[in-house]
């Protein structure tokens, strides 16, 4: 989340009365993460959040990302996109395509605890199966054969980050390309589940949030994607109490077949260069002026060096189904 787009008051005020929301009452600027400007509002009705979709986000895959939600929505598991009075979803506000959300309450852990690692498994799983009967379809645009030409947008700067990055990069690259396994089960995957999307109201979870990188991929690169953002602590070391939490929680409601687990350390593996490249990139190239958080490659970098020497899903936690 962030602000790269700023709304008049008059702008605003005139889109919010498109909605059976009340008055909008006050509005502020989120200056979270990197992708969409965001803001939080109040109306008569409460809170809602507001999202300006910016360049990165593809206006054709929008239809996708609000009717996903509105489709997990069904499950609680996500907050729900709000159709104005005309039934649609997606609006224009300030020349930028804009959808209004439902608040949701909860906030997100900046230290999460095994106990919240095993609950946010569950409701992964759960997503999985819930995704199962959604029927639009959209590719990872950031998956392994995306990853190339993202590295390639930065490469003649990649040591300006670490010295020997280039290097390191083209070496996974080159692996993973020839490597990556093409026959694990498929369906809808958030891709994105970092703490700051998952929120809680004490140990239980309240919903997951974000959506915008959501799409058709292996859904054991969705636990890929949460070991690397859930499960290493402040010096890069990982926490295997919050790895056998994680993996067992998923288990609890849909086991691994033994293809997924076999993967999983190759599935990690390209998980942190995948969000090793996009925060590079993002590092080298985000506006010093945006009202926006970077968030340092560097810990990527620790990552990928640890996935590098596993050698078994069994050094992640990874147990037998408890089901």
């Amino acid at each position: 989340m962030a602000v790269y787009t700023e709304v008049s008051d008059d702008e605003l005020a005139l889109f919010i009365g498109g909605y059976d929301v009340g008055a909008l009452l006050s509005y502020k600027g989120i200056a979270e993460g990197v992708e969409n400007t965001n803001y939080l509002l109040h109306t008569e009705k409460g809170p809602f959040f507001l999202t300006l979709y910016e360049k990165r986000v593809a206006p054709a895959d929008l239809p996708f990302f609000l009717g996903l939600m509105e489709h997990l929505a069904r499950a609680r598991l996500t907050p729900t996109p709000v159709r104005d009075r005309q039934g649609r979803l997606l609006r224009e506000l300030a020349g930028k395509p804009a959808a209004l959300v439902t608040f949701l309450e909860g906030v997100w852990l900046r230290r999460p605890q095994p106990e919240h690692c095993r609950a946010l498994g569950r409701a992964m799983a759960e997503l999985h199966i819930a995704g199962q009967g959604f029927r639009l379809r959209r590719a990872n645009a950031l998956g392994v054969g995306g990853w190339r030409p993202l590295y390639a947008r930065f490469q003649s700067r990649a040591d300006e980050i670490a010295p020997g990055l280039a290097a390191t990069i083209e070496l996974e690259l080159d692996r993973l390309e020839s490597s990556w396994p093409r026959d694990l089960p498929q369906g809808i995957v958030h891709a994105d589940l970092f703490p700051d999307n998952v929120l809680f109201l004490g140990n239980r979870l309240s919903g997951l949030i974000d959506f915008y990188f959501a799409c058709i991929d292996a859904l054991s690169y969705d636990i890929a994607v949460t070991l690397n953002a859930w499960c290493f602590e402040a010096d890069h070391a990982f926490n295997i109490d919050k790895g056998r939490a994680l993996l067992a929680g998923y288990q609890s409601v849909r086991p691994l077949i033994a293809a997924e687990r076999e993967a999983m350390p190759l599935l990690a593996r390209g998980a942190a260069l995948r969000f090793l490249l996009t925060r590079a990139y993002d590092w080298l190239h985000t506006s010093s002026d945006a009202l926006v958080s970077r968030k340092d490659p560097a810990e990527f970098v620790a990552r990928l060096a640890f996935h590098r020497g596993i050698r078994s899903a069994d050094q992640y936690g990874l147990e037998e189904s408890s089901r």
